[in-house]
C-alpha cells in the first residue's frame, strides 16, 4: 500500500491491515501488537523522512508470522554505520525512556520479533522491517 506522508495515514494503514488480520482470525492481542508497532514505524517515516511525498507499507503472512515493512522512499537524515541497520534517530531514543517522544524502537522491539532497521539498496530512505507471531 502506498501512502502519502502524512498524519492522517497511519491510522488508515493500521485499521486495513487489522481488519486483514482480524478476517484470518489473529487473536486481538497479537493484532494491537501489530498495530502498535505499525503506528510506531509509520510516524517516523512522517516526521522524519527528509524528502519524500509518499512512503510504502507491506504485509504478509508467512507461515505463522506476520511480516511488515515501511518503506521510506525519502533522504535517511542519520545513518550511524557502527550498528548495521540502525539509524541514529532510532537508536538515540532508546536512551530517552522517559521522555515524551522517542520511544518508538523500544515498543517496536518490545511488541515484536525480527526488528531490522536498514537503508534501502541503491536508493535513498529507508525500510523498518519487523515481523510477529501470529500464535498467542
Amino acid at each position: 500500500m502506498t501512502l502519502p506522508r502524512n498524519a492522517e495515514s497511519a491510522p488508515l494503514v493500521r485499521h486495513t491491515l487489522d481488519a486483514s488480520l482480524r478476517g484470518l482470525g489473529v487473536a486481538s492481542e497479537i493484532r494491537a501488537d501489530i498495530a502498535l508497532a505499525l503506528g510506531e514505524a509509520c510516524a517516523n517515516v512522517i516526521q522524519h523522512a527528509a524528502n519524500g511525498q509518499e512512503y510504502e507499507v507491506r504485509a504478509r503472512m508467512d507461515g505463522t508470522r506476520c511480516v511488515v515493512e515501511v518503506i521510506d522512499g525519502g533522504v535517511a537524515e542519520e545513518f550511524d554505520a557502527g550498528e548495521p541497520g540502525l539509524d541514529v534517530g532510532w537508536e538515540a531514543a532508546q536512551s530517552a525512556s522517559l521522555a515524551e517522544h522517542g520511544r518508538g524502537l523500544q515498543l517496536m522491539r518490545a511488541f515484536t520479533e525480527e526488528l531490522r532497521i536498514a537503508d534501502r539498496a541503491n536508493r535513498d530512505g529507508a525500510i523498518v522491517h519487523f515481523e510477529k507471531s501470529l500464535a498467542s
